[in-house]
Protein backbone atom coordinates (compact mmCIF):
# COMPACT_ATOMS: atom_id res chain seq x y z
CA UNK A 1 0.00 0.00 0.00
CA UNK A 2 2.82 2.41 0.95
CA UNK A 3 4.72 1.59 -2.27
CA UNK A 4 1.56 2.28 -4.32
CA UNK A 5 1.03 5.66 -2.62
CA UNK A 6 4.65 6.67 -3.30
CA UNK A 7 4.29 5.64 -6.95
CA UNK A 8 1.15 7.78 -7.34
CA UNK A 9 2.80 10.78 -5.63
CA UNK A 10 5.89 10.49 -7.85
CA UNK A 11 3.71 10.37 -10.95
CA UNK A 12 1.86 13.50 -9.88
CA UNK A 13 5.08 15.40 -9.24
CA UNK A 14 6.53 14.36 -12.60
CA UNK A 15 3.29 15.46 -14.30
CA UNK A 16 3.40 18.88 -12.65
CA UNK A 17 7.07 19.28 -13.60
CA UNK A 18 6.27 18.40 -17.19
CA UNK A 19 3.49 20.98 -17.31
CA UNK A 20 5.72 23.69 -15.88
CA UNK A 21 8.52 22.85 -18.30
CA UNK A 22 6.23 23.52 -21.23
CA UNK A 23 4.51 26.56 -19.74
CA UNK A 24 5.09 29.95 -21.29
CA UNK A 25 6.94 32.64 -19.31
CA UNK A 26 3.62 34.50 -18.85
CA UNK A 27 1.96 31.48 -17.27
CA UNK A 28 4.96 30.92 -15.00
CA UNK A 29 4.87 34.55 -13.93
CA UNK A 30 1.16 34.38 -13.11
CA UNK A 31 1.66 31.16 -11.12
CA UNK A 32 4.52 32.69 -9.15
CA UNK A 33 2.54 35.89 -8.49
CA UNK A 34 -0.48 33.91 -7.26
CA UNK A 35 1.72 31.91 -4.90
CA UNK A 36 3.32 35.04 -3.46
CA UNK A 37 -0.12 36.68 -3.07
CA UNK A 38 -1.47 33.64 -1.21
CA UNK A 39 1.47 33.78 1.20
CA UNK A 40 1.42 37.53 1.83
CA UNK A 41 -2.36 38.23 1.79
CA UNK A 42 -3.57 39.41 5.22
CA UNK A 43 -6.20 37.27 6.98
CA UNK A 44 -8.72 40.11 6.93
CA UNK A 45 -9.22 43.84 7.47
CA UNK A 46 -6.81 45.52 9.86
CA UNK A 47 -8.72 46.74 12.93
CA UNK A 48 -6.23 49.62 13.28
CA UNK A 49 -7.08 51.08 9.87
CA UNK A 50 -8.95 54.36 10.06
CA UNK A 51 -12.42 53.94 8.55
CA UNK A 52 -15.24 56.34 7.80
CA UNK A 53 -18.50 56.49 9.68
CA UNK A 54 -20.37 55.75 6.45
CA UNK A 55 -18.46 52.52 5.99
CA UNK A 56 -19.03 51.49 9.62
CA UNK A 57 -22.75 52.14 9.14
CA UNK A 58 -22.74 50.02 5.98
CA UNK A 59 -21.15 47.07 7.77
CA UNK A 60 -23.39 47.53 10.82
CA UNK A 61 -26.57 47.55 8.73
CA UNK A 62 -25.55 44.43 6.87
CA UNK A 63 -24.49 42.59 10.03
CA UNK A 64 -27.70 43.50 11.85
CA UNK A 65 -29.68 41.76 9.13
CA UNK A 66 -27.72 38.52 8.62
CA UNK A 67 -26.74 37.99 12.28
CA UNK A 68 -30.15 38.91 13.76
CA UNK A 69 -31.35 35.28 14.06
CA UNK A 70 -28.13 34.15 15.74
CA UNK A 71 -28.17 36.93 18.32
CA UNK A 72 -31.86 36.18 18.90
CA UNK A 73 -31.16 32.55 19.78
CA UNK A 74 -28.05 33.54 21.76
CA UNK A 75 -30.09 35.78 24.06
CA UNK A 76 -32.68 33.07 24.57
CA UNK A 77 -29.77 30.86 25.67
CA UNK A 78 -28.58 33.49 28.14
CA UNK A 79 -32.01 33.57 29.76
CA UNK A 80 -32.03 29.77 29.94
CA UNK A 81 -28.64 29.83 31.67
CA UNK A 82 -30.23 31.72 34.58
CA UNK A 83 -32.88 29.07 35.19
CA UNK A 84 -32.48 27.70 38.73
CA UNK A 85 -34.10 24.41 37.74
CA UNK A 86 -36.40 22.85 35.19
CA UNK A 87 -39.70 24.70 35.43
CA UNK A 88 -42.27 27.01 33.88
CA UNK A 89 -41.95 30.79 33.62
CA UNK A 90 -45.25 32.18 34.87
CA UNK A 91 -46.62 28.66 34.70
CA UNK A 92 -46.58 28.95 30.91
CA UNK A 93 -43.16 28.82 29.25
CA UNK A 94 -40.80 25.82 29.60
CA UNK A 95 -37.31 26.74 30.82
CA UNK A 96 -34.35 24.64 31.85
CA UNK A 97 -30.68 25.15 32.71
CA UNK A 98 -28.11 24.25 30.05
CA UNK A 99 -28.02 20.58 29.03
CA UNK A 100 -31.54 19.92 30.35
CA UNK A 101 -35.00 20.03 28.83
CA UNK A 102 -38.38 21.04 30.23
CA UNK A 103 -41.56 19.63 28.75
CA UNK A 104 -45.04 21.07 28.90
CA UNK A 105 -47.80 18.62 29.75
CA UNK A 106 -50.47 20.14 27.46
CA UNK A 107 -50.76 22.68 24.64
CA UNK A 108 -48.89 25.91 25.22
CA UNK A 109 -51.05 28.59 26.86
CA UNK A 110 -52.20 31.55 24.76
CA UNK A 111 -50.73 34.26 26.99
CA UNK A 112 -47.05 33.48 26.30
CA UNK A 113 -45.09 36.11 24.33
CA UNK A 114 -41.60 34.58 24.19
CA UNK A 115 -41.94 33.03 20.75
CA UNK A 116 -44.23 34.00 17.86
CA UNK A 117 -46.54 31.58 16.06
CA UNK A 118 -46.72 28.77 18.61
CA UNK A 119 -49.06 25.93 17.75
CA UNK A 120 -51.70 24.17 19.79
CA UNK A 121 -51.34 20.80 18.14
CA UNK A 122 -48.35 19.43 20.05
CA UNK A 123 -46.94 19.22 23.53
CA UNK A 124 -43.75 21.27 23.38
CA UNK A 125 -40.44 20.99 25.15
CA UNK A 126 -37.38 23.22 25.10
CA UNK A 127 -33.75 23.14 26.18
CA UNK A 128 -30.42 24.70 25.27
CA UNK A 129 -27.22 22.71 25.08
CA UNK A 130 -23.70 23.78 26.03
CA UNK A 131 -21.67 20.91 24.64
CA UNK A 132 -18.36 22.50 25.64
CA UNK A 133 -19.46 21.89 29.25
CA UNK A 134 -20.61 18.31 28.68
CA UNK A 135 -22.01 15.97 26.03
CA UNK A 136 -25.67 15.22 26.66
CA UNK A 137 -27.91 12.20 26.44
CA UNK A 138 -31.32 12.65 24.82
CA UNK A 139 -33.90 10.00 25.63
CA UNK A 140 -36.35 8.85 22.97
CA UNK A 141 -39.22 6.79 24.45
CA UNK A 142 -41.50 4.51 22.48
CA UNK A 143 -44.11 6.81 20.91
CA UNK A 144 -45.98 3.96 19.24
CA UNK A 145 -48.08 5.35 16.37
CA UNK A 146 -48.22 8.85 17.82
CA UNK A 147 -46.55 11.55 15.71
CA UNK A 148 -43.41 13.09 17.21
CA UNK A 149 -40.29 14.98 16.18
CA UNK A 150 -37.39 16.51 18.09
CA UNK A 151 -36.28 19.78 16.61
CA UNK A 152 -32.53 20.00 16.96
CA UNK A 153 -30.91 23.19 15.69
CA UNK A 154 -27.88 25.43 15.99
CA UNK A 155 -27.51 29.17 16.64
CA UNK A 156 -28.24 29.83 12.97
CA UNK A 157 -31.63 28.09 13.36
CA UNK A 158 -30.43 25.42 10.91
CA UNK A 159 -31.30 21.81 11.70
CA UNK A 160 -28.48 19.62 13.00
CA UNK A 161 -29.94 16.14 12.68
CA UNK A 162 -33.22 14.31 12.25
CA UNK A 163 -34.97 12.59 15.14
CA UNK A 164 -38.62 11.78 14.63
CA UNK A 165 -41.36 9.61 13.23
CA UNK A 166 -40.46 10.51 9.64
CA UNK A 167 -36.91 9.20 10.20
CA UNK A 168 -38.08 5.92 11.75
CA UNK A 169 -36.03 6.85 14.81
CA UNK A 170 -35.88 4.01 17.30
CA UNK A 171 -36.43 4.38 21.05
CA UNK A 172 -33.19 4.66 22.96
CA UNK A 173 -30.41 6.94 24.17
CA UNK A 174 -28.85 9.43 21.74
CA UNK A 175 -25.51 10.99 22.66
CA UNK A 176 -24.99 14.57 21.45
CA UNK A 177 -21.35 15.69 21.39
CA UNK A 178 -19.55 18.84 20.28
CA UNK A 179 -17.18 19.05 17.31
CA UNK A 180 -14.01 18.37 19.34
CA UNK A 181 -15.22 15.78 21.84
CA UNK A 182 -13.01 12.67 22.03
CA UNK A 183 -14.39 10.86 25.09
CA UNK A 184 -15.42 7.26 25.61
CA UNK A 185 -18.91 6.21 24.52
CA UNK A 186 -20.65 4.11 27.19
CA UNK A 187 -22.55 0.92 26.42
CA UNK A 188 -26.20 1.21 25.50
CA UNK A 189 -25.97 4.40 23.43
CA UNK A 190 -28.16 4.04 20.34
CA UNK A 191 -26.44 6.69 18.20
CA UNK A 192 -23.83 9.43 18.47
CA UNK A 193 -24.68 12.81 16.95
CA UNK A 194 -21.78 15.22 16.47
CA UNK A 195 -22.57 18.91 16.05
CA UNK A 196 -20.58 21.59 14.22
CA UNK A 197 -20.60 23.91 17.23
CA UNK A 198 -21.00 23.62 20.99
CA UNK A 199 -24.29 25.56 21.06
CA UNK A 200 -27.56 23.84 20.17
CA UNK A 201 -31.29 23.90 20.85
CA UNK A 202 -33.54 20.88 21.34
CA UNK A 203 -37.32 21.18 21.08
CA UNK A 204 -39.43 18.01 21.30
CA UNK A 205 -42.88 18.15 19.70
CA UNK A 206 -45.45 15.42 20.42
CA UNK A 207 -48.89 15.40 18.77
CA UNK A 208 -51.95 15.44 21.01
CA UNK A 209 -55.64 15.18 20.10
CA UNK A 210 -57.85 17.93 21.48
CA UNK A 211 -59.64 15.63 23.89
CA UNK A 212 -59.50 14.91 27.64
CA UNK A 213 -58.73 11.26 26.89
CA UNK A 214 -55.64 12.03 24.84
CA UNK A 215 -54.46 14.71 27.27
CA UNK A 216 -54.27 11.92 29.81
CA UNK A 217 -52.85 9.29 27.44
CA UNK A 218 -49.97 11.51 26.28
CA UNK A 219 -48.62 11.84 29.83
CA UNK A 220 -47.30 8.29 29.91
CA UNK A 221 -45.46 8.87 26.64
CA UNK A 222 -43.83 12.23 27.36
CA UNK A 223 -42.57 11.21 30.79
CA UNK A 224 -39.81 9.34 28.96
CA UNK A 225 -38.55 12.48 27.20
CA UNK A 226 -35.46 13.70 29.00
CA UNK A 227 -32.10 15.38 28.43
CA UNK A 228 -29.17 15.33 30.86
CA UNK A 229 -25.33 15.46 31.00
CA UNK A 230 -23.45 12.31 30.03
CA UNK A 231 -22.20 11.82 33.60
CA UNK A 232 -25.78 11.04 34.68
CA UNK A 233 -26.29 8.30 32.10
CA UNK A 234 -26.72 4.83 33.60
CA UNK A 235 -28.54 2.98 30.84
CA UNK A 236 -32.00 3.33 32.37
CA UNK A 237 -34.81 5.58 31.18
CA UNK A 238 -35.17 8.52 33.54
CA UNK A 239 -38.89 9.24 33.82
CA UNK A 240 -40.50 12.50 34.96
CA UNK A 241 -44.06 13.65 35.47
CA UNK A 242 -43.99 16.98 33.63
CA UNK A 243 -47.24 18.06 35.27
CA UNK A 244 -45.29 18.64 38.45
CA UNK A 245 -42.88 21.52 37.84
CA UNK A 246 -41.87 24.60 39.83
CA UNK A 247 -43.28 27.93 38.68
CA UNK A 248 -40.84 30.80 38.06
CA UNK A 249 -41.85 34.49 38.21
CA UNK A 250 -43.54 35.81 35.09
CA UNK A 251 -41.83 38.44 32.98
CA UNK A 252 -43.62 41.68 32.17
CA UNK A 253 -44.50 40.91 28.55
CA UNK A 254 -46.41 43.21 26.21
CA UNK A 255 -48.61 42.30 23.29
CA UNK A 256 -45.64 41.73 20.96
CA UNK A 257 -42.92 39.10 21.03
CA UNK A 258 -40.24 39.56 23.68
CA UNK A 259 -37.46 41.69 22.18
CA UNK A 260 -34.47 39.37 22.02
CA UNK A 261 -32.21 41.51 19.79
CA UNK A 262 -31.31 45.05 20.88
CA UNK A 263 -29.14 47.56 18.97
CA UNK A 264 -27.42 48.86 22.13
CA UNK A 265 -25.96 45.42 22.97
CA UNK A 266 -25.80 43.80 19.52
CA UNK A 267 -22.21 44.71 18.63
CA UNK A 268 -20.91 43.75 22.07
CA UNK A 269 -22.54 40.33 21.77
CA UNK A 270 -21.78 39.59 18.14
CA UNK A 271 -18.12 38.52 18.59
CA UNK A 272 -19.25 36.01 21.25
CA UNK A 273 -22.00 34.74 18.97
CA UNK A 274 -19.68 34.30 15.99
CA UNK A 275 -17.27 32.39 18.18
CA UNK A 276 -20.08 29.95 19.02
CA UNK A 277 -21.16 29.72 15.37
CA UNK A 278 -17.99 29.38 13.25
CA UNK A 279 -18.10 30.71 9.70
CA UNK A 280 -19.58 28.48 7.03
CA UNK A 281 -17.76 28.06 3.72
CA UNK A 282 -17.78 31.44 1.99
CA UNK A 283 -18.51 33.42 5.18
CA UNK A 284 -14.93 33.97 6.32
CA UNK A 285 -14.61 37.42 4.73
CA UNK A 286 -18.00 38.47 6.14
CA UNK A 287 -16.92 37.44 9.64
CA UNK A 288 -13.51 39.12 9.49
CA UNK A 289 -14.98 42.34 8.10
CA UNK A 290 -17.59 42.83 10.81
CA UNK A 291 -15.19 41.81 13.61
CA UNK A 292 -12.60 44.32 12.41
CA UNK A 293 -15.17 47.13 12.31
CA UNK A 294 -16.45 46.20 15.77
CA UNK A 295 -12.87 46.25 17.08
CA UNK A 296 -12.37 49.71 15.59
CA UNK A 297 -15.63 50.92 17.11
CA UNK A 298 -14.58 49.74 20.56
CA UNK A 299 -11.81 52.36 20.42
CA UNK A 300 -14.06 55.11 19.07
CA UNK A 301 -17.31 55.79 21.00
CA UNK A 302 -18.67 58.03 18.23
CA UNK A 303 -18.18 55.27 15.67
CA UNK A 304 -19.86 52.73 17.91
CA UNK A 305 -22.83 55.03 18.47
CA UNK A 306 -23.17 55.47 14.71
CA UNK A 307 -23.31 51.67 14.32
CA UNK A 308 -25.99 51.41 17.01
CA UNK A 309 -27.97 54.14 15.30
CA UNK A 310 -27.70 52.31 11.98
CA UNK A 311 -28.84 49.07 13.62
CA UNK A 312 -31.94 50.83 14.93
CA UNK A 313 -32.71 52.05 11.41
CA UNK A 314 -32.08 48.60 9.93
CA UNK A 315 -34.42 47.06 12.48
CA UNK A 316 -37.26 49.40 11.48
CA UNK A 317 -36.60 49.37 7.75
CA UNK A 318 -35.37 45.83 7.07
CA UNK A 319 -36.30 43.42 9.83
CA UNK A 320 -39.64 44.64 11.21
CA UNK A 321 -41.44 44.43 7.82
CA UNK A 322 -40.61 40.71 7.77
CA UNK A 323 -43.14 40.08 10.52
CA UNK A 324 -45.74 40.32 7.73
CA UNK A 325 -45.96 37.06 5.80
CA UNK A 326 -46.99 38.81 2.59
CA UNK A 327 -43.56 40.48 2.35
CA UNK A 328 -41.51 37.30 1.80
CA UNK A 329 -41.60 33.63 0.86
CA UNK A 330 -42.39 31.69 -2.29
CA UNK A 331 -45.68 32.97 -3.79
CA UNK A 332 -48.43 30.38 -4.30
CA UNK A 333 -52.03 30.45 -5.54
CA UNK A 334 -54.58 32.55 -3.66
CA UNK A 335 -51.86 34.74 -2.05
CA UNK A 336 -50.45 31.98 0.15
CA UNK A 337 -46.67 31.82 0.57
CA UNK A 338 -44.32 29.09 1.80
CA UNK A 339 -40.65 28.19 2.18
CA UNK A 340 -38.86 25.04 1.05
CA UNK A 341 -35.57 25.47 2.94
CA UNK A 342 -36.81 25.69 6.52
CA UNK A 343 -34.06 24.89 9.05
CA UNK A 344 -31.71 24.47 6.08
CA UNK A 345 -31.14 28.10 5.25
CA UNK A 346 -27.40 27.90 4.55
CA UNK A 347 -26.45 31.35 3.26
CA UNK A 348 -30.03 32.36 2.40
CA UNK A 349 -29.81 35.20 4.91
CA UNK A 350 -33.02 36.85 3.79
CA UNK A 351 -35.27 33.85 4.37
CA UNK A 352 -33.51 32.94 7.61
CA UNK A 353 -34.10 36.40 9.07
CA UNK A 354 -37.66 36.59 7.70
CA UNK A 355 -38.54 33.33 9.42
CA UNK A 356 -36.72 34.34 12.61
CA UNK A 357 -38.68 37.59 12.79
CA UNK A 358 -42.08 36.04 12.12
CA UNK A 359 -41.96 32.43 13.40
CA UNK A 360 -38.49 31.44 14.60
CA UNK A 361 -37.28 27.85 15.10
CA UNK A 362 -39.18 26.08 12.34
CA UNK A 363 -38.76 22.44 11.44
CA UNK A 364 -37.04 21.22 8.30
CA UNK A 365 -39.30 21.15 5.24
CA UNK A 366 -39.48 17.36 5.10
CA UNK A 367 -40.65 17.43 8.73
CA UNK A 368 -43.13 20.28 8.42
CA UNK A 369 -44.27 22.44 5.51
CA UNK A 370 -45.60 25.85 6.50
CA UNK A 371 -48.11 27.91 4.51
CA UNK A 372 -48.60 31.58 5.41
CA UNK A 373 -51.51 33.91 4.68
CA UNK A 374 -52.24 37.61 5.36
CA UNK A 375 -54.74 38.22 2.53
CA UNK A 376 -58.12 37.07 1.31
CA UNK A 377 -58.80 35.78 -2.20
CA UNK A 378 -59.11 39.37 -3.47
CA UNK A 379 -55.74 40.34 -2.03
CA UNK A 380 -57.22 42.40 0.83
CA UNK A 381 -55.75 42.22 4.36
CA UNK A 382 -57.53 39.73 6.61
CA UNK A 383 -59.49 41.50 9.33
CA UNK A 384 -61.84 40.28 12.05
CA UNK A 385 -64.42 42.84 10.97
CA UNK A 386 -65.17 40.45 8.09
CA UNK A 387 -66.15 36.80 7.86
CA UNK A 388 -64.23 34.25 5.76
CA UNK A 389 -64.57 30.66 4.65
CA UNK A 390 -61.90 28.18 3.64
CA UNK A 391 -63.23 25.11 1.88
CA UNK A 392 -61.18 21.97 1.23
CA UNK A 393 -62.76 20.01 -1.60
CA UNK A 394 -63.53 16.33 -1.07
CA UNK A 395 -60.30 14.35 -1.12
CA UNK A 396 -58.16 17.50 -1.01
CA UNK A 397 -57.35 17.90 2.64
CA UNK A 398 -53.65 18.55 3.26
CA UNK A 399 -51.89 15.29 2.31
CA UNK A 400 -49.76 14.32 5.32
CA UNK A 401 -48.45 11.28 7.13
CA UNK A 402 -48.42 13.17 10.42
CA UNK A 403 -51.08 15.81 10.99
CA UNK A 404 -52.22 19.19 9.72
CA UNK A 405 -53.81 22.28 11.23
CA UNK A 406 -54.99 25.79 10.40
CA UNK A 407 -54.23 28.45 13.03
CA UNK A 408 -55.33 32.06 13.55
CA UNK A 409 -52.84 34.63 14.90
CA UNK A 410 -53.21 38.33 15.62
CA UNK A 411 -51.07 40.93 13.84
CA UNK A 412 -48.19 40.23 16.25
CA UNK A 413 -48.51 36.45 15.59
CA UNK A 414 -49.99 35.38 18.90
CA UNK A 415 -53.26 33.87 20.05
CA UNK A 416 -56.24 36.06 20.90
CA UNK A 417 -58.51 34.79 23.71
CA UNK A 418 -61.97 33.69 22.51
CA UNK A 419 -65.05 32.03 24.04
CA UNK A 420 -64.11 28.55 22.80
CA UNK A 421 -60.45 28.81 23.84
CA UNK A 422 -59.80 27.54 20.29
CA UNK A 423 -56.92 28.73 18.14
CA UNK A 424 -56.59 26.06 15.47
CA UNK A 425 -58.55 23.35 13.68
CA UNK A 426 -57.32 20.21 11.96
CA UNK A 427 -56.40 16.59 12.55
CA UNK A 428 -56.67 16.95 16.33
CA UNK A 429 -60.39 17.83 16.10
CA UNK A 430 -62.57 14.72 15.85
CA UNK A 431 -65.95 16.49 15.58
CA UNK A 432 -65.43 18.44 12.33
CA UNK A 433 -68.51 18.37 10.07
CA UNK A 434 -68.22 17.82 6.32
CA UNK A 435 -70.60 19.30 3.77
CA UNK A 436 -73.10 17.23 1.77
CA UNK A 437 -70.64 16.96 -1.14
CA UNK A 438 -67.85 15.70 1.13
CA UNK A 439 -65.97 19.00 1.30
CA UNK A 440 -64.85 20.59 4.57
CA UNK A 441 -65.47 24.30 5.31
CA UNK A 442 -63.88 26.31 8.09
CA UNK A 443 -65.58 29.52 9.23
CA UNK A 444 -63.01 32.16 10.19
CA UNK A 445 -64.74 35.09 11.89
CA UNK A 446 -65.08 36.88 15.23
CA UNK A 447 -68.67 35.84 15.98
CA UNK A 448 -70.13 32.35 16.06
CA UNK A 449 -71.42 31.17 12.66
CA UNK A 450 -74.27 29.39 14.43
CA UNK A 451 -74.56 26.34 16.66
CA UNK A 452 -74.72 23.96 13.69
CA UNK A 453 -71.41 25.27 12.33
CA UNK A 454 -69.57 25.91 15.58
CA UNK A 455 -67.51 22.71 15.38
CA UNK A 456 -65.87 24.22 12.27
CA UNK A 457 -65.53 27.75 13.66
CA UNK A 458 -62.06 29.22 13.94
CA UNK A 459 -62.47 32.43 15.97
CA UNK A 460 -60.76 35.58 14.65
CA UNK A 461 -59.92 38.72 16.65
CA UNK A 462 -62.69 41.33 16.61
CA UNK A 463 -62.18 44.19 14.11
CA UNK A 464 -58.42 43.62 13.97
CA UNK A 465 -55.94 42.36 11.38
CA UNK A 466 -54.96 38.72 11.65
CA UNK A 467 -53.02 36.01 9.82
CA UNK A 468 -53.60 32.36 8.97
CA UNK A 469 -50.98 29.65 9.21
CA UNK A 470 -51.37 26.12 7.82
CA UNK A 471 -49.00 23.45 9.11
CA UNK A 472 -48.48 20.12 7.38
CA UNK A 473 -46.43 17.83 9.62
CA UNK A 474 -44.65 14.99 7.77
CA UNK A 475 -45.97 16.17 4.40
CA UNK A 476 -46.60 13.80 1.52
CA UNK A 477 -44.89 14.24 -1.84
CA UNK A 478 -47.90 16.13 -3.19
CA UNK A 479 -46.90 18.93 -0.81
CA UNK A 480 -43.12 18.66 -0.98
CA UNK A 481 -43.24 18.63 -4.78
CA UNK A 482 -45.67 21.55 -4.94
CA UNK A 483 -48.69 19.71 -6.33
CA UNK A 484 -50.91 20.65 -3.37
CA UNK A 485 -51.42 24.15 -2.01
CA UNK A 486 -54.10 25.54 0.34
CA UNK A 487 -57.45 26.77 -1.01
CA UNK A 488 -58.49 30.42 -1.17
CA UNK A 489 -59.62 32.41 1.83
CA UNK A 490 -62.99 33.70 0.64
CA UNK A 491 -64.69 36.72 2.15
CA UNK A 492 -68.29 35.82 2.93
CA UNK A 493 -71.44 37.34 4.27
CA UNK A 494 -71.17 37.45 8.05
CA UNK A 495 -72.85 34.35 9.41
CA UNK A 496 -74.07 34.33 13.00
CA UNK A 497 -76.47 32.61 15.31
CA UNK A 498 -78.57 35.77 15.72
Amino acid sequence: MLRTSRTILLALLLGIAALLSTATPAVLAQTEAASVQAITAPPGPDANTRITESYARLVARDAWFWAWPMVNVYNRRLVSAKAPDQGLVGGVLPMAPYNRVTMLSDYIKPEQRAIACPNQDVVYGAGYLALDVSPVVIQVPDFGKRFWVYQFSDLRTDGITGLGAMYDTKPGFYLIVGPNWQGEVPKGITQIIRTKSNAAFVGPRVFQDDSPEDRQAVQEVIQGINVYPLAEYDGTMKLRDWRKLPIFPKRDDGKDETRWVRPETFFDQLPLVLDLAPAQAGEEARYSQVLAVIAAAQKDPALKQAMIDEAEKADRELVDPLLQFRNWGLPLQHHWTTITNGARFGTDYFTRTAVARSNILVNASNETRYFYQDLDAAGVRLNGGNAYTITFEKGKLPPVKGFWSLTVYDAAHFFVPNPLNRYSLGTKNKDLKTNADGSLTFYVQAESPGADKESNWLPAPKAADFSLFLRAYWPDEAITQGRWTPPAVDKSVMASNN
